[in-house]
């Protein structure tokens, strides 16, 4: 999660360049090449079902095509810190659909953690942060929009993440999800290729390109799957407070975001959701 802030914070140099479905696409491009050699199916791996198929298709389609769609927009339209803010909302969205969709208890610790996390947006939200995109424009409303709908994207996302992980590798997952990706979005990417000028991009964009690519679609989301396999999908869902926490450092440390009082605050109560989630519980007696 917190790579995935990084590369979420960093899509604001991108979307400076690149238009938002060309991006996606060149993405989704150079991870399916990258991950050619995952698609195949392991020895003693179970052929896919019609269940896991649509599973598959959902979860690209969800977490894959729409939250970078609204995600790139987003941020192009807003801050990368406004992403940060914005997407601090995620654990309470997993928490939420893995209760009404998966049917998971949810703690009390995880309830006070999914409170911290709301009460850091706020904080943040009251910080009223400034900036180039900063304002209160319909461009940026649409922007909060956007971004609000990759929360949705992104908790739909691990919901149905946890789901696959039973039946499918971590590597496979991420492998088809993103062939999926570049499939949906390949007739958009190629309509915005065809008047593009590749060669005005500096070859540090391409480098910062291809890490966004080999990070978003291929390490962070095998890294998630594989963590799917042992922590409730509600519990896995407070880690991405990692994920505005780190979106926002970006902005603030290389793109030169404001930063006050408030963001502390606002940080520090992300790190006590965390550790309210994911702190050791006594064994019961």
């Amino acid at each position: 999660m917190a790579l995935v802030g990084s590369y979420v914070g960093l899509s604001k140099l991108l979307v400076a360049v690149f238009p938002v479905l060309l991006l996606a696409w060149l993405r989704f491009g150079i991870a399916a090449v990258a991950m050619l050699h995952w698609v195949p199916r392991r020895a003693g791996e179970p052929p896919l079902s019609r269940h896991d198929r649509w599973l598959l298709f959902w979860e690209s389609f969800l977490g894959n095509f729409l939250f970078s769609i609204c995600m790139l927009y987003g941020v192009a339209l807003t801050s990368a810190l406004a992403a940060g803010v914005t997407m601090a909302a995620i654990p309470a969205a997993v928490a939420l659909l893995s209760r009404l969709f998966l049917g998971e208890h949810i703690r009390p610790r995880v309830v006070l953690a999914i409170a911290c996390a709301a009460l850091g947006i706020a904080l943040l939200g009251l910080a009223r942060h400034g900036g180039p995109a900063a304002g209160d424009g319909p461009g940026v409303l649409l922007g909060y929009a956007l971004l609000l709908a990759a929360v949705l994207c992104e908790a739909s996302y691990v919901v149905i993440g946890k789901r696959l992980t039973v039946n499918v590798s971590p590597r496979r997952i991420s492998a088809l999800i993103n062939l999926w990706g570049l499939a949906l979005v390949t007739p958009f990417g190629l309509w915005q290729a065809w008047s593009f000028p590749f060669g005005s991009v500096s070859l540090p964009m391409w480098g910062l390109l291809a890490f966004y690519a080999i990070a978003a679609s291929m390490v962070t989301v095998w890294l998630w799957m594989r963590g799917l396999r042992h922590v409730p999908s509600s519990r896995a869902g407070v880690f991405t407070v990692l994920l505005p926490a780190s979106a926002a450092a970006v902005g603030i440390v290389v793109l030169g975001e404001p930063f006050g009082t408030a963001h502390v605050a606002a940080f520090g109560l992300g790190i006590a959701g965390l550790l309210l989630a994911t702190w050791p519980e006594r064994p019961a007696r």
